[in-house]
């Protein structure tokens, strides 16, 4: 007799449980539609190449891919073994593969407005509530099942949009007693003016990864990582001092400013941050810069937020986001900005 299970990394809800999420997500939903966002889902599948190469490298590697049908048929074994050889050897290939569940709920609505912009107002303002799967390894607060909680405006690029994402956060929160979280907030155009600063533009991808893991890492693996992506020893140098910049908010800029000050991109990236953090201090909303939030995904171009629980939770984030422009221009639309504000759980 087999012993019942479920697939590592998925969870069943007990009522118990699901009566706290089903309030939870009612509550998120009630503040995404004051804030004017309708809602939209968008199948739990995607066509394999509407999701590759929008993640980065890492990302990638979690696509969890589907089989297609038929490959035990006799017909097809010579076409799934070429295949297979493919995929051994790092191949995307269609004989085995074509489509694949989906990792998060932002590229497929990129592709839903790219199919639809022709019918859709701008800005547009949708939310979307769905479960994403990710082939990651389980652990403590991480799972390959998981339900996101996402709104994102296209057809703007008004940094009105990010003060809003603000003011969401904090609703949602306050609604649901979560009083000590903190808002964090940073600029793709500060990671990428310090990749030029340390060679060139082509080195912010490998950069913000490591960056992206310094929570679980620390300072010096990501020092070792940096170098093993081909970062010379004064390079890596100047990344260690971006990342240890302390003190608040005004005092970390002083000190970027002697780092990375004479790029234009990073001048454009310190003036989006405080004007974000100066409009909801007028709300009574506080962001926290941290420069050293990175947001691995390859789509980030400009805005970048992180809400980590209160300490004593002790479940690290519960949400995150940012600006990106011209994703939908990877399907064949360009030039429609964006911005995603997500809760995940």
């Amino acid at each position: 007799m087999t012993k019942p299970s479920i697939p590592q990394g998925t969870r069943d809800f007990p009522s118990s449980i699901l009566k706290k999420r089903n309030f939870i997500l009612s509550t998120i939903k009630r503040v995404f539609e004051v804030y004017g966002f309708e809602p939209l889902e968008t199948p739990a599948m995607e066509n394999l190449d509407t999701l590759m190469g929008k993640y980065g490298e890492e990302g990638d590697k979690l696509i969890f891919k589907i089989l297609n049908n038929g490959l035990n048929d006799p017909k097809n074994i010579d076409k799934a073994k070429t295949g297979f050889d493919k995929l051994l050897a790092g191949k995307n290939t269609s004989e085995i593969t074509e489509r694949a569940l989906k990792y998060d709920l932002t590229i497929p609505f990129a592709r839903y407005v790219a199919m639809n912009h022709n019918t859709l107002i701008f800005p547009y303002k949708r939310y979307q509530i769905q479960p994403v799967w990710r082939a990651d390894r389980p652990q403590k607060g991480r799972y390959r099942e998981f339900t996101q909680c996402d709104a994102d405006v296209v057809g703007s690029d008004n940094l009105l949009n990010e003060v809003e994402l603000c003011l969401i956060y904090h609703d949602v929160f306050t609604k649901l007693g979560l009083l000590n979280y903190q808002l964090c907030i940073n600029n793709r155009k500060i990671l990428t003016a310090l990749a030029i600063k340390c060679g060139g533009v082509e080195n912010i991808t490998n950069i913000a990864v490591a960056i992206d893991k310094m929570d679980k890492i620390g300072l010096e693996k990501v020092k070792v990582e940096l170098a093993e992506k081909g970062l010379t020893e004064q390079q890596v140098g100047v990344v260690e001092k971006y990342l240890t910049i302390s003190g608040d908010n005004e005092e970390k800029f002083v000190q970027l400013q002697n780092i990375i000050g004479d790029e234009e991109l990073a001048i454009q990236g310190m003036a989006e941050i405080r004007y974000v953090y100066e409009k909801t201090a007028a709300f009574g909303v506080k962001c926290n810069v941290d420069l050293t939030l990175a947001r691995g995904l390859n789509y980030y171009t400009g805005i970048i937020y992180e809400v980590k629980a209160p300490a004593e939770v002790k479940i690290g984030s519960i949400g995150g986001g940012g600006r990106y422009n011209d994703l939908t221009g990877l399907f064949g639309v360009p030039n429609i900005p964006g911005g995603r504000y997500q809760f995940w759980g």
